[in-house]
């Protein structure tokens, strides 16, 4: 077991702190055992002397339930089960990344292509491509024309599912497709 003062500002890697052994206020506690087990509600004396009989610390698990909840375990252990439970969390989320794509009203062709082909790798990667269509200066007064390029690159593309039809919002036309399941 060791002292006090290694646990006063001991976190794991998501920042988060734990109060161990004598840095816990509350009088009470709900006790688990490092087996699992429910050791009961006791004072928090009386918890720290159990923990210490047994060489290991007294960690505060729940602060804000009635009683507040601590575990019987080793320090170290548990902030690596929590590390690795935060690890298994993070890797079962998938990030649905949003990729923008900036076109122009004047794009050449080899232009257009070449963005094109850069849309449908990010679409068969997984992504969403959220298309951007600027205007500027008096561009702004060929609306109509924004609105059939759009179209006529979202057709380019091939089957892909349009999330969000295109639409101006100031000087921008946008557009979000992902790909067709």
């Amino acid at each position: 077991m060791r002292s006090r003062r290694y646990f006063q500002s001991q976190s794991n890697k998501t920042g988060r702190y734990y109060h161990v052994n004598q840095r816990i206020h509350a009088e009470q506690l709900r006790v688990i055992g490092q087996d699992g087990g429910l050791v009961g509600v006791i004072s928090k004396e009386e918890a720290i002397q159990k923990a210490q009989d047994e060489q290991l610390d007294l960690v505060l698990i729940a602060a804000n339930a009635k009683p507040p909840v601590a575990k019987i375990t080793d320090f170290k252990k548990f902030l690596y089960e929590e590390e690795k439970k935060q690890k298994e969390a993070k890797k079962g989320s998938k990030k649905s990344n949003v990729k923008d794509i900036k076109i122009s009203l004047f794009i050449g062709i080899a232009d257009r292509t070449r963005l094109s082909k850069k849309t449908i790798k990010f679409l068969d990667d997984g992504h969403q491509v959220r298309l951007n269509l600027t205007l500027k200066g008096r561009e702004i007064v060929k609306k109509q024309m924004a609105h059939d390029l759009m179209n006529n690159f979202i057709k380019d593309l091939g089957e892909v599912n349009i999330s969000k039809e295109p639409r101006l919002e100031g000087r921008v036309m946008r557009a979000v497709v992902s790909k067709k399941k």
